[in-house]
């Protein structure tokens, strides 16, 4: 999906904290609650990261901390942060150029007091956690937008910043999975919004970690095939797989129907989210 933003603006000349990207835009979210900096080109957050966010409700979350897994400039937790105002978000970004700007971002949206970044990569991140004073099984709330590419299956990006935020290796599904169930608290919850094509290998990887699977297609336009998945799952459930109503985002003008607006311009919840 395209990135949906209300604005934008190059920036040719970096901020004097700005990481040495060779293009960076400064885009608006959830109408104009955030801005955010991120590459101009290459992997850009946009209306995935917003619907991902979207599946909590401020009065289900309230003070519970919420884990953002490759969290890149940070988009997901930063839209959690700004539409459940008494949580606590911690975003894991492995790449040094990215975890900058989540940083940055952070800092210039004033969320410094309630979101914080770890920089390391989730199959070696014991240290890292040690050090930020971050618990396993900490989290009630895990959600993760990886990167939809695996290596060998599509044309590598140009550079590496580019490659290693499109693609991921074959197997590094089951990493995160295993890396979403080591930090979710017993009965926690977590999500993945992922490519509609990736559910068989997102619901093998979540099979004896987490039950009370739900899985919440979503399609660009009625009786069009779903193009995204929502997968959420419950640490330590039971509970049966449940296939939840097709969440369809255009109608027939080719607008947001107005339910999906709501989510973008005014941070309202997915109609089909935890707690609901």
């Amino acid at each position: 999906m395209p990135a949906l933003v209300n604005g934008s603006s190059d920036m040719n000349a970096p901020e004097p904290d700005l990481p040495a990207l060779e293009t960076v835009s400064d885009d608006l979210f959830l109408g104009d609650a955030l801005a955010v900096l991120q590459p101009r080109s290459g992997y850009r957050a946009g209306t995935d990261a917003v619907l991902l966010a979207a599946i909590l409700r401020p009065e289900i979350v309230g003070e519970s901390p919420v884990l953002d897994v490759g969290a890149g400039v940070g988009v997901v937790g930063l839209c959690v942060a700004a539409r459940c105002p008494r949580t606590r978000v911690v975003l894991i970004e492995r790449e040094p150029k990215l975890a900058d700007l989540a940083r940055l971002n952070v800092e210039r949206n004033s969320l410094s007091m309630r979101v914080s970044v770890v920089e390391t990569d989730i199959a070696r991140a014991s240290g890292a956690l040690t050090a930020a004073e971050i618990p396993s099984e900490s989290f009630p709330f895990v959600l993760a937008n990886p990167p939809y590419h695996e290596e060998g299956r599509s044309t590598a990006a140009g550079d590496q910043l580019r490659a290693a935020s499109h693609q991921m290796p074959q197997d590094a599904l089951e990493i995160w999975a295993r890396f979403m169930n080591r930090m979710a608290a017993p009965g926690g919850r977590v999500a993945m919004i992922h490519k509609a094509e990736a559910l068989p290998r997102i619901l093998a990887t979540f099979e004896g970690r987490f039950g009370g699977i739900g899985v919440l297609p979503i399609h660009p336009y009625a009786g069009e095939t779903a193009i995204r998945v929502i997968v959420t799952g419950i640490k330590g459930s039971r509970a049966p797989l449940s296939i939840r109503p097709g969440l369809v985002l255009h109608g027939p003008d080719r607008a947001f129907r107005p339910e999906i607006e709501a989510v973008f311009r005014h941070g309202a919840a997915l109609p089909d989210e935890f707690g609901g």
